[in-house]
């Protein structure tokens, strides 16, 4: 911008006579009669009071009244800066004041002429009221539009901003970390809360929750046992090789979530379709599965669903699909398959020992010298419950296994719902939510209401209706053979023929033949059959005394073989 106006701007010209106190630039008219015009350079150099030629002589240059006053200034004029000195030259003679808005400050208070007031290029001009009087020293009205700030340029502004930026957007960065962290772990938390409520909550659900299971839990569980909903499968394993049937029921308590194998002894007294008393190992030989079944649920009082026959080759192939199985032993089996028998194990005693599908079953099929029948029947429990441990949980899964073995089941049980019944069972052994129990049967194989109520009342939810003792032919058996382990062999012979075993003890001294004796003519019969049963001549049947108790008496010989009645 020219310090000037331009010629062109309007019909008046204008020229700088300085600056006032606030640092604005003031200008004035230039009068009519004043023809030269004086220029100055950009640095405010020009003015009155200042001889651009150097010549030594001042222009004089009027004082002037800033504020109207009337009075005459003793030499205050304005540097080219706007501040007061003494002139252009800094030390010359007094010289005149004068008005920045071109009102010469002479004496007196001089009337305002508009067309001589001085203004800012480019602003509006100060307002003037029509009618009013020049206002007095002091009391000149100021208007925001008059003044005009420049706002000059920093080199450093730039840098400024790009820092307060730098370091805003890394507050920023900081505060957004801190907020995720806190909502991380206030999310951590809450999960944390919720895992343990539902924990507590599944373990109060199924009784387990410490100080809620105990006796409390125990005494509604017999309480109810009735109105507990059960499945229940009986499974028969046969022995191809060297005869023989092992019997167990498996047992799935729905509303405890609860399994169970509930084994049967050989000996357990049934009740035949035509009334007469047999034992479990005769009716499943005699009757199949089906009479099996209905006669189990007669003397149990439960409800079995189906019937599984697993003969010995299908146990076998059975563990090898399930990819073998670990089982506490409990004594040393040899191999059977061995030239010499005894010469070597093909099972070892001890803890967690893995077994193959023929070493499986040759332990669940083995029975030692002296052991009884049960000892063999806990050992094919101890690998049914290997056996479920290893089946997938899952039903789909378990069904391909069971339809893998290529088995004919008898019906009404099919594929389908034995695999998701051992799916079952095996979610329970997995869980540790498993046992194993073995039925007490008594020397005649009848049920006490004692000795029977805890697998009969708690696990089936049944009640034990024995069939009457007097209405199976007892049978006394003696051991004169010199070998204890002939009794034990003579008694499973006798209860798979449906035949009550009475045992009465052990002879001082051992015999070469046998005898059979009844008392009764009635008696013959059954006498006779007996001896057919244990393989022992017809001639060894006679009449005389029997032991008490007991309606034919057995006196074991040398002659007696076990293998031939078997």
């Amino acid at each position: 911008m020219n310090d000037r106006y331009d010629p062109g701007y309007g019909a008046d010209q204008y020229e700088l006579v300085g600056y006032d106190e606030y640092g604005r630039p003031v200008y004035r008219q230039i009068p009519a009669q004043q023809t030269p015009q004086q220029t100055y350079d950009q640095y405010g150099r020009q003015g009155y009071g200042y001889d651009p030629y150097a010549t030594g002589q001042q222009q004089p240059a009027p004082a002037y009244d800033p504020y109207d006053t009337g009075q005459q200034a003793p030499d205050p004029s304005y540097d080219s800066y706007g501040q007061y000195g003494t002139g252009a030259h800094g030390g010359g003679g007094p010289a005149p004041a004068y008005d920045p808005y071109g009102q010469a400050a002479t004496s007196g208070r001089q009337p305002r002429v508009a067309e001589q007031t001085a203004y800012i290029p480019q602003q509006t001009g100060p307002a003037e009221a029509e009618g009013a009087d020049v206002q007095g020293a002091g009391e000149r009205d100021y208007h925001t539009e008059q003044f005009a700030f420049v706002e000059e340029p920093d080199a450093d502004s730039e840098d400024v901003i790009d820092w307060l930026k730098f370091t805003e957007n890394r507050t920023e960065r900081r505060e957004e970390a801190r907020r995720r962290a806190r909502s991380r772990v206030i999310a951590l938390v809450v999960v944390l809360a919720l895992v343990a409520v539902g924990g507590v909550g599944y373990l109060w659900y199924a009784g387990k929750l410490p100080g809620l299971s105990s006796s409390g839990s125990k005494s509604g569980t017999t309480t109810a046992a009735g109105a507990q909903k059960r499945d229940v499968i009986v499974v028969h394993l046969h022995n191809t090789a060297r005869g023989g049937t092992s019997t167990a029921l498996l047992v799935d308590n729905t509303t405890t979530k609860q399994g169970t194998t509930v084994l049967l002894p050989n000996s357990l007294a049934l009740t035949g379709d035509d009334g007469s008393t047999t034992t479990l190992a005769k009716s499943v030989d005699d009757d199949g599965s089906s009479g099996t079944r209905d006669q189990l649920d007669t003397v149990l009082g439960t409800n079995i669903q189906g019937t599984w026959r697993l003969d010995t080759p299908y146990l076998q192939n059975l563990v090898e699909l399930v990819g073998n199985i670990d089982v506490d032993t409990n004594a040393d089996v040899p191999d059977p398959d061995a030239k010499k028998k005894g010469t070597s194990l093909l099972v070892h005693q001890g803890k967690d020992q893995t077994l193959s599908g023929k070493m499986a079953v040759a332990y669940a099929t083995y029975r030692g010298s002296g052991e009884s029948q049960n000892a063999q029947l806990e050992r094919f429990g101890q690998v049914m419950q290997g056996v479920l441990r290893k089946m997938s949980s899952d039903p789909s899964a378990a069904t391909v296994t069971v339809q893998t073995l290529a088995q004919i089941l008898d019906p009404p049980l099919t594929d389908k719902d034995l695999g998701a019944f051992l799916a079952k069972l095996a979610d329970l052994a997995k869980g540790g939510d498993y046992e194993t129990a073995l039925l007490p049967v008594q020397t005649d194989g009848t049920l006490s209401a004692q000795t029977s109520d805890s697998v009969v009342k708690d696990i089936l939810g049944g009640t034990a209706r024995s069939p009457d003792a007097d209405s199976a032919v007892r049978v006394s058996v003696q051991n004169a053979t010199g070998a204890k382990d002939d009794t034990e062999k003579a008694r499973v012979v006798l209860l798979n023929g449906g035949f009550t075993f009475l045992e009465a003890g052990t002879a001082s001294s051992a015999r070469a033949t046998s005898q059979v004796i009844y008392a009764d003519a009635a008696d013959k019969e059954n006498a006779t059959e007996v001896a057919k049963t244990l393989g022992l001549p017809a001639g060894s049947v006679t009449k005389g005394t029997v032991s008490s108790g007991a309606d034919v008496s057995v006196i074991l010989g040398q002659d007696y073989k076990p293998s031939s009645s078997s």
